[in-house]
C-alpha cells in the first residue's frame, strides 16, 4: 500500500489494488477514513473526530493535484486530469 506522506500524524494512502474513482485512505492510531478526491468527500470514517475530518479534508484540498499525479503515476493512467 504506497503512502503518499505523512502530515501532523495522519498517513495519507492507497491499497495497490485500489479502483477508480480517484480517492484516498487516512489512518492515524487506530482511526481510518476514505475521502474522493476531485471532489473532496467523505466515503467511510471509523474513528476520526469532525475537527479531525476537517484537518484532514483541508489537507486533501491543498495537496489534491499531487495526489491525483501518484494515483496516476502508480496505477499506469498517465498524467493527471
Amino acid at each position: 500500500m504506497p503512502t503518499l506522506f505523512i502530515l501532523l500524524g495522519f498517513r495519507f494512502f492507497f491499497w495497490s489494488n485500489d479502483h477508480d474513482p480517484i480517492h484516498v485512505h487516512i489512518s492515524k492510531g487506530d482511526s481510518e477514513a476514505k475521502y474522493n478526491v476531485d471532489e473532496v468527500s467523505l466515503i467511510e470514517n471509523h474513528g476520526f473526530k469532525k475537527n479531525e475530518l476537517r484537518m484532514i479534508e483541508s489537507i486533501i484540498e491543498e495537496n489534491r493535484e499531487i495526489i491525483k499525479e501518484r494515483w496516476n503515476e502508480y496505477f499506469n493512467k498517465g498524467a493527471a486530469k
